[in-house]
């Protein structure tokens, strides 16, 4: 039996999907929005930073209330404010110029959604598919995403050029109606009461992300990627192209190409195993910063969407094997918790990266930034390949995994074929 035998997984995987093809296209058109608008890299790097600092600072109440509120409740309220939110951006578009403080402060409401989304969902993927066909499931929405990601783009590149940013922001308040509807169908036990405080609630999950060593190590690691090479990648790749690649239909390319490799790999990995999960996890870190690589090298567009490619891949790989990992090895009941504490640790600099990448570009230049930021992904991921903590977690079969943090194999996982905030 497939996963969309299954309700539950069917109705939130085509309301998800609808929803992320439309916020697929919105942050290319939101950054061509404002460099057209305003120009400046330190400006545009402003209102990316908006969007990410308030899920640092609110992701982890946002985990905690998921968990005691329900995560389905917790979405359906978020995703009906991000569409009054990409609503209301829209139509200050349509309207004419825009201050960089609006779009600054629509970014930062934006974020705030994100905030208490993201930790909801990393629960709600337990809610929605057996236990055992969970690593399907991570791996088909892993695929949903990418390829939203590889129309998406593409989409906007070319609605931008033909009609405005304006419509394809539209576009995306539009699809988190879909979103909306999906979450509202799905059947769900209820929520008990909670035993605890929220603030007993919070230290329990404290307690279990201390004491998972794998899983603070591999925070910490992206953490610094996202600081010194995906910050610089996702704020000067756009420069970079509309200097020398061709401009917002170039970059779309290059995410598309990202994106695919995502969608290919993702489906690779549905039915496969892996004997050491976090080792094929902390391998596909090392594909992360070839694009920053070739764009400092000012490489022609083929070759930087085939270096984007590679790096989809590796997301996709990285991510997929990593859920599963925690999903074994972490109650349910915290999976929410857990989820908030890992994004924040690999957002909080990351966020403040994006705030002063576009400072530092322009003095020590773009191109010169990004190979720093390849030389620090490809130093970093090759280092994790070896730390012991990583290597020695194991695929656990059986439905007590998650209890415990066990180094031992529980049943037989074998890697069949290589497979990602």
């Amino acid at each position: 039996m497939t996963l969309f035998a299954e309700r539950n997984f069917r109705v939130f995987f085509a309301g998800y999907a609808t929803s992320l093809l439309g916020s697929a296209m919105s942050p290319i058109a939101t950054t061509f929005a404002v460099l057209g608008q305003h120009g400046s890299p330190a400006e545009l790097g402003f209102v990316m930073a908006a969007g990410v600092v308030p899920q640092v600072m609110f992701m982890i109440g946002g985990g905690v209330l998921a968990d005691r509120l329900g995560r389905r409740r917790v979405m359906l309220t978020t995703d009906a404010g991000r569409m009054a939110v990409q609503a209301s951006l829209a139509a200050l578009l349509f309207s004419g110029p825009v201050p960089l403080w609006a779009f600054v402060a629509l970014a930062a409401l934006r974020g705030t959604g994100e905030a208490f989304f993201t930790p909801a969902l990393g629960g709600l993927r337990a809610e929605i598919a057996p236990r055992e066909r969970l690593h399907d499931a991570n791996a088909l929405l892993s695929v949903v995403y990418s390829a939203a990601m590889v129309v998406g783009p593409a989409a906007a590149g070319t609605l931008i050029v033909w009609l405005s940013p304006a419509v394809v922001i539209a576009a995306d308040a539009a699809s988190y109606g879909a979103s909306v509807l999906a979450l509202s169908l799905l059947h769900l036990p209820g929520v008990s009461r909670p035993a605890h405080t929220a603030w007993q609630d919070l230290a329990d999950g404290w307690a279990q992300f201390r004491r998972h060593s794998w899983i603070w190590l591999t925070t910490l690691q992206w953490s610094l990627l996202n600081l010194f090479t995906y910050a610089p990648y996702i704020l000067l790749g756009p420069i970079m192209a509309e200097r020398y690649l061709g401009g917002s239909r170039a970059w779309g390319i290059v995410i598309g190409a990202q994106a695919a490799g995502s969608v290919l790999t993702g489906l690779a990995l549905v039915g496969r195993r892996a004997r050491r999960p976090l080792r094929i996890s902390v391998i596909g870190t090392v594909a992360v910063p070839l694009p920053c690589l070739l764009l400092a090298l000012r490489a022609p567009l083929p070759a930087v969407a085939a270096a984007a490619f590679t790096a989809g891949a590796g997301i996709t790989l990285s991510g997929t094997f990593w859920q599963t990992a925690m999903q074994q090895r972490v109650p349910a009941a915290l999976l929410a918790r857990l989820t908030a504490f890992n994004a924040t640790g690999a957002f909080a600099l990351g966020s403040a990266g994006l705030a002063v990448v576009g400072v530092v570009a322009e003095t020590t230049g773009a191109a010169r930034l990004l190979g720093f930021a390849a030389a620090w992904g490809l130093a970093s991921g090759v280092a994790m390949c070896f730390v012991p903590a990583v290597t020695r977690v194991r695929w656990e079969n059986g439905s007590g995994a998650g209890e415990r943090e066990s180094f031992a194999p529980s049943g037989a996982g074998y890697l069949r074929s290589p497979q990602e905030k």
